[in-house]
């Protein structure tokens, strides 16, 4: 697969995304039923943060037992971790940053792949690895949409999912933003939510979130 096949196929999946919720899964019995309430109320595509130590089991549950989820894999630090989220089957991985070393790995395998930047050298380096779809992270801490306005000056054509401070108050605003292809954030999947299984909250909130968010 090309960097260009690979980047595209990412763009779709984010495109077909609009928001993704950023999954964080402390307990293993709580990974499909939150993945089922995720896609019940239109949400299918999934990032999995390798953040805890069930995180690698989570995503094989919901791959196995929701296969209408889009289950990715997040917080991929390093190339190893990129590895295990070849060989789990993920659909595709996103970092919050990016080593050299990373993007090298990244850049040599063929799993979709959305590496974290802040800064226009960490752009610049993306880039210069064939990744023109990356992960604007932390979003709001790092100047919010006026930041993202400033690196697509020289940098056009990027395309951006941005994460980090976005919320249902400000998803509108980042989407309206040409070079924002789909937004990430947790506060679909509250963690009080999760810890007392209120799957049916999850699914309303994530419907109202769909409606309002997609275009018409």
């Amino acid at each position: 697969m090309t960097a260009a096949v690979r980047q595209e196929k990412l763009a779709a999946i984010f495109k077909s995304a609009v928001v993704i919720p950023v999954l964080t899964i402390e307990r293993l019995e709580d990974a499909v039923p939150l993945a089922r309430a995720l896609v019940a109320g239109g949400v299918r595509v999934l990032e999995v943060t390798l953040r805890t130590p069930v995180a690698i089991e989570a995503a094989k549950a919901m791959m196995a037992e929701v296969p209408e989820a889009v289950v990715g894999i997040g917080t991929i630090l390093n190339a190893d971790d990129l590895a295990r989220a070849r060989a789990l089957g993920a659909q595709f991985g996103i970092s919050p940053g990016a080593t050299p070393e990373l993007l090298q790995a990244a850049a040599a395998g063929d799993l979709p792949f959305a590496p974290g930047i802040a800064t226009a050298s960490e752009l610049m380096q993306a880039l210069a690895h064939g990744f023109d779809l990356v992960k604007f992270f932390p979003a709001e801490p790092s100047g919010g949409i006026k930041a993202l306005r400033a690196l697509a000056g020289p940098f056009p054509n990027i395309r951006v999912c941005p994460t980090g401070g976005i919320g249902e108050a400000n998803a509108a605003s980042w989407l309206a933003d040409p070079n924002v292809v789909a937004v990430g954030g947790s506060w679909l999947c509250p963690a009080a939510a999760i810890r007392s299984g209120n799957w049916a909250g999850i699914t309303a909130m994530c419907a109202r979130a769909i409606k309002s968010l997609k275009p018409a």
